[in-house]
């Protein structure tokens, strides 16, 4: 029987897994409708977002006035981890949200919440864009340089502790961090991994709480920015392209579909005009005072 490498199984058990637990694909086909839909009510529906890079497309789509373009009252919330996204979603408290891609898979299994508790997965938002940082002591390890960051946290660990965070556990960057240990030849038995909100990485590095953490842009740039840390691998060094963050739903509005397929085409809107240089620096002000 042909071998399955460690990055084949990811990549084969994530899209297996989406396809369970994403919505209709219906939904996605009627996108391209130009028919605006979404609903006439004027119930406010409740997005949430974590301050990152990538909560890009959920944020200008209101700023743009997309939401309202389509015919749906939204109003976009700034969250404080995805530990409280994922209590909102199941709660009923925020109808959607930026969400980690592998959040909804899991707390159904179990690992990030209560098993068998459905976030049924809208369309992918962004790909990519995520990485791990190194504190300043680390150095000299470099860029992508595997043996040399093995030998520099063994001599660590042969005299203390050595701690290294992820912002939700079995989320993506609970991946990309343990699937880079074991790729270096840590024995993930012997170091702390340990769960920190995005916006609260580079203040943990700041005070020594961690070694090492993986997060979202912009909070690897602010570690280096801040002479705390640097960059020391991408997450598509370990998979190009790989799905990051993606609209996830409460299960209830999700069957409310002229109001999901206004949010997602309200938000693909928004990403074509994200996708034109001219429009970043806009984008970037926003998003910035967004996450103040």
């Amino acid at each position: 029987m042909k071998s399955v490498t460690r990055r084949e199984f990811l990549k084969k058990s994530s899209m297996a897994g989406a396809a369970a637990l994403m919505v209709p694909s219906a939904f996605l086909a009627a996108c391209g409708s130009t028919n605006s839909g979404g609903s006439s009510n004027s119930d406010v529906i409740k997005i949430g977002f974590i301050p990152l890079t990538d909560c890009a497309s959920v944020v200008m789509a209101k700023e743009l006035g997309l939401y309202e373009k389509y015919g749906v009252n939204v109003e976009v919330t700034k969250e404080a981890s995805w530990a409280s996204v994922r209590d909102k979603l199941l709660s009923g408290d925020l109808d959607a949200a930026h969400c980690l891609f592998g959040m909804p898979f899991s707390v159904y299994t179990g690992v990030g919440g209560s098993v068998g508790s459905e976030l049924p997965i809208a369309m992918m938002i962004n790909a990519n864009g995520q990485g791990i940082s190194l504190s300043s002591d680390f150095c000299h390890v470099g860029f992508g340089d595997i043996k040399a960051a093995k030998t520099a946290i063994e001599q660590e660990m042969a005299q203390r502790e050595v701690t290294f965070a992820m912002t939700f556990p079995g989320g993506t960057h609970d991946l990309w961090l343990r699937y880079w240990l074991g790729a270096v030849g840590i024995d993930q038995s012997q170091a702390q991994i340990i769960t920190v909100p995005p916006p609260q990485m580079v203040s943990n590095m700041q005070v020594g709480n961690m070694d090492g953490f993986c997060v979202g842009e912009p909070w690897n740039g602010v570690a280096v920015r801040d002479d705390l840390g640097f960059t020391h691998l991408s997450s598509q060094d370990i998979w190009k392209d790989h799905p990051e963050k993606a609209l996830v739903l409460n299960k209830n509005f999700s069957e409310k579909t002229d109001e999901v397929k206004a949010i997602m085409k309200a938000i693909l809107v928004a990403s074509q005009w994200l996708d034109d240089m001219n429009n970043r620096k806009e984008a970037a002000e926003v998003i910035g005072h967004q996450a103040t």
